[in-house]
């Protein structure tokens, strides 16, 4: 183990212990300084994110991926945003979540604490940064941010104004810490600092997630690749659904809530599926259709089995035609990433259906997968999107990232 590491993570434990005494005023008070200063050092961080980009460009890295990286006046908007938003969140911190009394009179209360030290990894999208950073600094919780190399640059100015903030307002400078060496043997290291890390959350693709899981001797929260699925059935709308399709496809394909695969009914594939490529194909998404639907598909390729269960992240979709509800419900629950799925229909019964058996962590009904979003659900940002079943699933807000412990006030009872 690195003195690089070791020292990150004492240093990370320290400020957890010394945020476990912060009152709400002060955390607050940050995040109105961390706005000021975020937005007064606009044009540093659009300067270090162009030398991010054109690296980047170099590198031949696709315009998703790109996208993915790229930091505007816009998306520093957002990031302000999701500030004033978890600024205004309740703090979740000494809540009671329930309480009872004793058969011997003591007092037991279940109270909402903070998980303590987070090490997150994650790839590419520098407002993770941010993110991050405000939803566990709300939950009094200190983290260890490591961004993928890619957006160093980016992830280092973010960073930095994060931690001048602190300062700035009396709090410890490293409740956030940035891993800024990108070496791999780093991660390797960070995944096994049992001593001084509480949890680890991963968010990246499948070969990031499966990595750390392996790897790590800390408790990991899975959070999303997302091989997103849309179902379109026997009694669906047509104008619902090449507009849903659409958005969840090309409005930003290199996020995890972009769709991959469309399921379509059997009886449907003649007059809807024509309508629907040749949109998609408008946007210049690239079609891989199965053998029953690609006579109905202009210049499109024939899937192959692996694009079931492929996270594209790109303008490329998958096709694949099915002959009932439960057939569908079968291919999602074998090739999903358990992270959002869809079913266009106007059949009530067959859309409770459809929420009530297929396992993911999001489940819509005549609406884009697009919508799984902490700032969406009105989180203020998620640090990641839970597609696991224990602690939390779905997008992950300020509460999602605290625990509990029972407080027992008593007056002298003995057992």
């Amino acid at each position: 183990m690195s003195e690089y590491i070791i020292d990150l993570g004492q240093r990370s434990k320290n400020a957890s212990a010394e945020l476990n005494k912060v009152e709400t005023v002060a955390k607050d008070n940050f995040f109105g300084i961390l706005i000021k200063n975020l937005d007064n050092n606009r044009d540093k961080i659009k300067s270090e994110n162009a030398i991010d980009i054109k690296d980047g460009e170099k590198k031949g890295l696709t315009k998703a991926f790109l996208d993915r990286l790229l930091l505007t006046d816009s998306r520093i908007d957002g990031m302000i945003e999701g500030i004033e938003v978890v600024k205004n969140f309740r703090d979740p911190i000494g809540e009671i979540v329930e309480g009872f009394r004793h058969k011997k009179g003591m007092e037991i209360k279940k109270v909402r604490v903070p998980l303590g030290v987070i090490a997150m990894i994650y790839e590419s999208r520098p407002n993770v940064s941010i993110d991050a950073s405000i939803l566990c600094l709300k939950a009094s919780n200190s983290i260890i941010l490591r961004g993928g190399s890619d957006a160093i640059n980016s992830n280092k100015v973010l960073v930095n104004i994060v931690r001048e903030s602190l300062v700035e307002a009396g709090l410890p400078i490293d409740a956030v810490i940035l891993v800024e060496k990108t070496e791999r043997e780093y991660v390797n290291e960070l995944l096994t600092l049992n001593k001084y890390i509480d949890v680890i959350i991963p968010r990246g693709g499948k070969g990031l997630k499966k990595a750390i899981i392996e790897n790590a001797t800390i408790p990991v929260i899975e959070t999303g690749a997302g091989v997103c699925h849309v179902y379109i059935d026997s009694e669906s709308d047509l104008k619902k659904a090449k507009e849903i399709i659409v958005n969840a496809k090309t409005q930003r394909p290199g996020v995890c809530n972009a769709i991959e695969t469309v399921l379509i009914h059997r009886d449907r594939i003649e007059d809807f599926l024509p309508s629907i490529t040749k949109a998609l194909k408008e946007k210049n998404v690239e079609l891989r259709v199965d053998k029953d639907a690609i006579k109905f598909v202009e210049n499109a390729v024939e899937a192959i089995e692996e694009d079931w269960d492929t996270e594209y992240l790109d303008l490329i979709i998958s096709i694949k035609t099915v002959d009932s509800l439960d057939e569908a419900i079968d291919h999602i629950n074998k090739h999903s990433t358990k992270h959002s799925d869809a079913i266009l229909t106007e059949n009530f019964e067959k859309a409770n259906k459809f929420t009530r058996e297929v396992d993911s962590a999001c489940v819509y009904v005549n609406a884009s997968t697009r919508f799984t979003d902490g700032g969406e659900f009105g989180f203020g940002g998620e640090i990641g999107i839970s597609t696991q079943k224990l602690h939390a699933r779905g997008p992950m807000g300020v509460r999602e990232l605290t625990s509990l412990k029972y407080v027992i006030s008593g007056n002298g009872q003995v057992r």
